[in-house]
Order: structure tokens, then sequence, then C-alpha cells
């Protein structure tokens, strides 16, 4: 089932999200629903509280990102070990490699794109779909979305990371986008 996506100005985007249980018997089904609405959306990466659920689960898939680009944009990803995942009660460990700015939007951000830093290598514990522990070390594009669905479990989102004025820029679009003024190819859930 296609979920509606939750749009800035909604609290839920600003909470740290609780931890999954494995007696949450949902789990299936929500991911399922996820997957279905990260792929209507054109989305790579998708969060539980972007779908108005409050818990520490997201889900990534830059092989669609990775297989799809083309003629400057392949040579980009030609050293990339594109995902299709999902991650659980996540736990950043470090963040190694240098700062790169890459061009960042978000789907409760609708029509907002900006240059963001991150760093090259991330390395997370997590459960996937069927409650088995992983550690892992992912770099590159892969990382950065895993970086930005990260902070969305803990209530943060991409547009934190710019600074005063380009904040500041930004206001009269944000509130448009949280009166639900924009339209989008997706689902919405608007702060009404």
């Amino acid at each position: 089932m296609i979920l509606p996506i939750v749009a800035y100005g909604n609290p839920i985007l600003r909470k740290k999200c609780k931890e999954v249980t494995t007696q949450f018997n949902e789990l299936d089904a929500l991911i399922i629903n996820m997957w279905e609405t990260l792929y209507n959306s054109n989305g790579v990466g998708l969060a539980a509280q972007q779908i108005n659920q409050n818990l520490r689960l997201f889900i990534v898939d830059s092989v669609q990102l990775v297989e799809s680009a083309e003629g400057d944009e392949k040579e980009k990803f030609k050293n990339e070990h594109p995902i299709k995942q999902v991650f659980i009660n996540a736990q950043v460990n470090y963040l190694r490699g240098e700062l790169w700015k890459y061009n960042e939007g978000c789907l409760s951000l609708p029509k907002i794109r900006d240059d963001i830093e991150r760093y090259e290598e991330v390395e997370i514990t997590y459960y996937d779909e069927y409650f088995v522990q992983h550690t892992k070390t992912f770099n590159g594009t892969t990382a950065r979305i895993i970086l930005h669905e990260y902070d969305h479990i803990e209530g943060k989102l991409f547009i934190d990371y710019l600074n005063p004025v380009k904040r500041r820029l930004l206001k009269s679009r944000l509130d448009k986008i949280t009166k639900g003024d924009i339209k989008v190819d997706y689902k919405m859930l608007f702060v009404k």
C-alpha cells in the first residue's frame, strides 16, 4: 500500500524515534508498504518517520540510482557498491574520510535541494528485517543516503546543515510546504 509522505512542518519529523521491538507484529507489512511508497515517489531512501511512524526504521535503495546513471553520471558511480536494504534500530559507530558536497533533497521537503557536506564513509550497526544484527561500513553515495535517513530517525533534516542565511532564504518555500501549497507527484500528508 502506498502511504502518504509526511510534509515538512509535521512535529514527527523532529522527534528522535523509538526502537523497534521483535514484538512489533506489523513490521513485515510496514516494510512492504515503505518499499512501495519509496518507489512511487521516486526516492532512494525513506524513514518510517516520513510515513508517520515514530520508529527507528529506514530503507535504502542506491542500486536504482547507480544503475540508472548515464553519461558522466555513470563515471561518478564507478566505485560504488550499491545496496537495497532495511535498517532497524541503526546506530552510527563512526564517520571517516573527507567531507564532500552533494546536492541533496528530501521527499518531505519537495522541490528543495542544496549542496550538503557529509563524510565519505560510515560504519553502522543495525538489524535487518529478520532481526539479524550487522555491523557494516558503507561509502560514497550509499553512505550519504544512509546518513540522510539516519538523520531522520534522530529528528534531523538535511536543511539543518545549511547556514542560517540560506535557511532564512528558504523560509517562504518551507512555509508553503507546511501549508500544502505545493504540487507533487506522490501522496503527501500536510499539517492543516
